[in-house]
């Protein structure tokens, strides 16, 4: 091998571009069987940004067998409380091959889909036109007999929060997609928000979870059951577990009908047994780590009944493995593998289990464990690396001490190059990456987008700050009416931890964050002086704004993040990027989607106006067609360059190879 050449952090040439990472943006999500064949979306990001529902079967064997069923247009992705949720659901019919029903992003109805069925034909909708992404939407169905049960969200006026949420059954037979009244409504709408319906094994009772303004998921739940008669009602629906101050993240059955529970009543999110009639509740597996998370979406799933009585669980701290419970005895058994982080997606036929993975050295890929053999495998990836492996970085997870002695977890990703060193007597540039949630966490798996800049000799530092989930409810807790407080404080400690030890650059420190992570960034630019300059990303800039202008499941997320309503108006001065733009003097670029219904172009809109006259040199990028997460390639092809770019310009070094990111100051 050849002498490595010496040249300056920030300037090292590098095969990962940003359209190779754009590529492999996203990952696989809502796993499932039919029958014997397994299924998924997939993110297409050339194509639109559209997610296809990918089929492996049964005779296939190894990677590389599955196909996409669904064609462009088609799009399965729901919009329920904007995030969505589990958009598909499948089975096998008497007559054979799988009956599939989705939800069509574009129009978000329900579609029913055999893609055996003689002649192939098209899927065909169940559920009445509602318009372009309003009216009614649909996410985490069921099959049962000849109606699909899911959950309705019904926008009954122009406010975002004019919405209302219920069970319904839906007829497969097509009748409903002309006709409302068609659609069976299960539940009253009591409830905020809900989750689908988990079907006993019997078929005689279904669970399932609410939660009410103001609580968030994470703070509250409450597991309804009911008994489901003759007729096809849900009769006698109560509360059997869960409260105010309880989160329990998932509900399942067991084959035999034993009702399973994930709940932090402990302080964790722990696997429960739950007698159904009276509510009590026995601990499988009492530890002081997580076997659930953040519901964002409907149809999350951490754990996964076996038909031998064992139960699949994600578990761990900070991020999650795979394991097999035996409830009886308490035994806990992890599946031998690469992968460090699982996302909570789970399935099981027979004795396998699936669900989707990603190591330090590999992205997100649908594997299969073998419960029998204790063999698990790779059943569906993207395909062979794209560049030599020699080009990832390798991500240290270390614990920082921040303000009170209080730790703060973070995954440290060093510059790195197969063929490229650094001067000695130089320190390198790194970036913070915030992540957004605010409730929710980074695990230390590969990602090209960190790739691109560690292989370009710029370093990150992703901070799972006090608020992030993975290490307990108290953990959750810190941000508890601190938020631009504590996340900025963290941030800023490890950043600093960084420099002090010789790892970072002082002088070169950068932000990024998109959405909270993007407040996180933007008002740390406004705290300290720390950062040389940052990349905001589809941000929350202005709280009271935020709180009066965001889609209605985070419009009352403020009130645990900041405070209630009647402190927000003196909380945003004091907070809130927009209210102390002044303080800001370090360069930024904003990246904005224009169709954001979460964090609304107007609140990128008010920061440019407060920076107005300000000798703060800034760019503004604005994209249509995207909403809240960047989807298409060209998208985020451009985000990457302007990014990199920023960081080029402000901190010395020498890049040909991405345009100019014209960088301007308000007059």
């Amino acid at each position: 091998m050849s002498a490595a050449q010496t040249l300056p952090y920030g300037s090292w040439p590098s095969p990962i571009d940003a359209g190779l990472a754009a590529s492999r943006d996203g990952r696989p999500e809502y796993i499932g069987t039919v029958g014997p064949e397994v299924w998924w979306t997939e993110p297409r990001p050339r194509e639109a940004g559209r997610r296809t529902l990918v089929r492996r079967r049964a005779a296939g064997s190894g990677t590389g067998s599955e196909v996409s069923e669904l064609p462009a247009p088609w799009n399965v992705r729901s919009r329920v409380t904007e995030y969505g949720g589990l958009p598909w659901a499948g089975a096998e019919r008497a007559a054979g091959g799988p009956l599939l029903v989705f939800v069509h992003f574009a129009d978000q109805r329900l579609y029913a889909y055999e893609p055996d069925a003689p002649g192939a034909p098209d899927p065909r909708p169940l559920t009445p036109v509602s318009g372009t992404g309003g009216g009614l939407r649909w996410a985490d169905p069921v099959l049962r007999g000849d109606e699909v049960w899911c959950v309705l969200e019904e926008f009954t006026g122009p406010a975002p929060t004019d919405v209302r949420r219920v069970l319904a059954a839906v007829p497969l037979d097509g009748s409903a997609a002309g006709d409302r009244a068609a659609v069976r409504e299960l539940t009253d709408g009591r409830h905020r928000f809900t989750t689908g319906p988990r079907l006993s094994p019997d078929g005689r009772r279904a669970a399932w979870l609410v939660w009410d303004h103001p609580l968030m998921p994470w703070d509250g739940t409450e597991l309804q059951l009911a008994e489901v008669t003759a007729a096809g009602e849900l009769s006698g629906a109560r509360t059997v577990f869960g409260g105010p101050d309880e989160s329990v993240a998932q509900v399942d059955w067991t084959a035999d009908g034993t009702l399973l529970a994930v709940s932090d009543r402990g302080g964790w999110w722990n696997p429960y047994r739950v007698d159904p009639d009276t509510g009590w509740a026995v601990n499988l597996c009492p530890r002081e780590e997580e076997f659930g998370g953040a519901l964002w979406k409907p149809g999350l799933r951490w754990i996964a009944p076996l038909p031998d009585g064992l139960v699949a669980v994600l578990h761990g701290q900070g991020s999650s493995v795979l394991g097999i419970l035996d409830p009886e005895s308490g035994d806990l058994v992890d599946a031998a593998g690469p992968w460090t982080a699982w996302q909570p997606t789970l399935a099981v036929h027979g004795s396998r289990v699936y669900g989707v993975a990603a190591s330090p050295r590999s992205a997100y890929e649908v594997v299969e464990l073998d419960t029998a053999g204790g063999h698990a495998r790779v059943v569906g990836a993207q395909g062979a690396d794209p560049v030599d492996p020699a080009y990832y970085p390798e991500p240290q997870s270390r614990t920082f001490l921040g303000p009170d002695d209080r730790q703060i977890h973070a995954h440290v990703y060093p510059p790195h190059h197969p063929a490229c060193r650094a001067p000695a007597d130089e320190l390198p540039p790194y970036v913070v990456w915030a992540h957004g949630g605010p409730t929710d966490h980074v695990p230390p798996v590969l990602d090209l987008h960190i790739a691109y800049f560690t292989s370009r000799g710029i370093g990150v530092v992703e901070v799972n700050y006090g608020g992030s989930t993975g290490y307990g409810r108290a953990y959750r807790e810190r941000l508890r009416e601190q938020w631009g407080v504590v996340d900025v404080e963290d941030c800023a400690a490890v950043a600093r931890a960084l420099a002090a030890e010789g790892t970072a650059d002082p002088a070169r420190l950068a932000i990024r964050g998109g959405s909270a992570g993007g407040w996180t960034a933007a008002a740390s630019l406004a705290a300290t002086d720390l950062y040389a300059c940052a990349a905001i990303i589809y941000p929350v800039l202005d709280l009271r704004g935020f709180a009066e202008e965001t889609h209605d499941l985070e419009s009352r997320y403020i009130d645990g993040l900041a405070g209630p309503p009647q402190t927000l108006a003196v909380l945003c001065r004091e907070r809130s990027p927009v209210a102390r733009a002044d303080r800001i003097t370090a360069p930024f670029v904003l990246l904005q989607g224009l169709e954001d219904p979460v964090c609304p172009p107007a609140q990128a809109e008010r920061l440019l106006a407060a920076m107005r006259g300000r000798p703060v040199p800034h760019a503004y990028l604005a994209f249509e067609g995207e909403g809240h997460g960047f989807r298409r390639a060209d998208t985020m092809v451009r985000a990457l360059e302007a990014e990199l770019s920023l960081y080029a310009q402000v901190f010395g070094c020498e890049r040909t190879d991405v345009p100019r990111l014209p960088l301007e100051t308000s007059s």
